[in-house]
């Protein structure tokens, strides 16, 4: 996220706007605690994770007097146009906004989770995805060398495009996503027949959304000869420096919102689409889900042979 706020501040200077941050997401909307933004005072942030301005969660939001706050807000402080950042939850806030304000919202996709439709990847998807990977290369090494079986949590409560990127990029043998349930009989069944092959080791890649990994651990422990062992990575995910990847899809997006401002192309969201970056109706973005390319967990099963 800092790195499209660089990006956004900038490009936005250099079109002569003036630009202000909203601090903690929706929660400074309402509050209207928000700091000015310079190209100096976004400076040196392009390579630090997280946001500059901070994020909560913020309920009050949801509640129809919270969004009436929120036009308040915009209208006090003259704002022409609000930059979004972030996943589904926030274009839908920023869409029931526009309805009551008439101010112009621009949605910029940012989400470990991958899942807002409409952009084939979004910010901060491939930083979570290479610091995964990172630790589970090392996981495997105790694997191995221990000759046990690691069932490996990784975030996506709901979707489980994380989980199956990962799971291919490490190898997995197995991996585990909320929208394709699988018996824990037909995992073992995988795994033994893994061990007649000759694997004295295995990684099992789990979304968190699949279901309690514990239960699962304790469970596939009694039914393999294998040691199983239960790694939660957690929010390691959402933090670090963020990858080469991530941080050009923050600059180009950022300056296509900028761009939509300049055309005064109101409720737009951004993606990217076969390669090139667009924009498109941010209706359009909330009302429809992501599908998940189950294709790749054949691939992923061709290569765990």
């Amino acid at each position: 996220m800092n790195a499209a706020i660089r990006a956004v501040t900038r490009i936005g200077h250099s079109k002569n706007y003036c630009i202000i941050g909203f601090e903690r997401g929706w929660d400074g909307l309402l509050t209207n605690c928000f700091k000015k933004l310079t190209p100096r005072s976004v400076g040196g942030i392009i390579q630090l994770g997280g946001t500059m301005l901070h994020t909560l969660r913020c309920p009050a939001f949801e509640d129809p007097a919270g969004v009436e706050k929120g036009v308040e807000t915009l209208e006090n402080n003259s704002v022409d146009a609000l930059v979004v950042i972030g996943g589904d939850g926030s274009f839908r806030g920023a869409l029931e906004l526009s309805k009551k304000s008439g101010v112009q919202m621009i949605g910029i996709p940012a989400t470990i989770d991958n899942d807002v439709y409409g952009t084939d990847e979004t910010i901060g998807f491939d930083t979570a995805v290479n610091t995964a990977v990172g630790t589970i290369d090392k996981i495997r090494d105790t694997a191995i060398s221990h000759e046990r079986v690691f069932i490996v949590e990784v975030m996506g409560r709901k979707r489980g495009f994380l989980a199956l990127q990962i799971g291919m990029c490490v190898g997995a043998e197995v991996i585990l996503i909320p929208e394709k349930p699988i018996d824990i009989c037909d995992i073992v069944k995988i795994m033994d027949a893994n061990s007649k092959k000759g694997k004295r080791a295995g990684i099992v890649v789990a979304a968190e959304g699949f279901g309690d990994t514990n239960q699962l651990a304790q469970e596939m422990q009694k039914q393999t000869e294998s040691e199983v062992r239960l790694s939660i990575i957690g929010y390691a995910q959402r933090g670090g420096s963020p990858t080469a990847r991530s941080r050009l899809l923050a600059s180009l997006f950022a300056e296509k919102a900028v761009d939509a401002i300049c055309q005064e192309k109101g409720n737009r969201a951004i993606g990217l689409q076969k390669g090139e970056i667009v924009s498109f109706e941010l209706e359009q973005s909330t009302s429809n889900k992501k599908p998940l390319d189950l294709r790749l967990l054949k691939v992923a099963e061709m290569l765990s042979i």
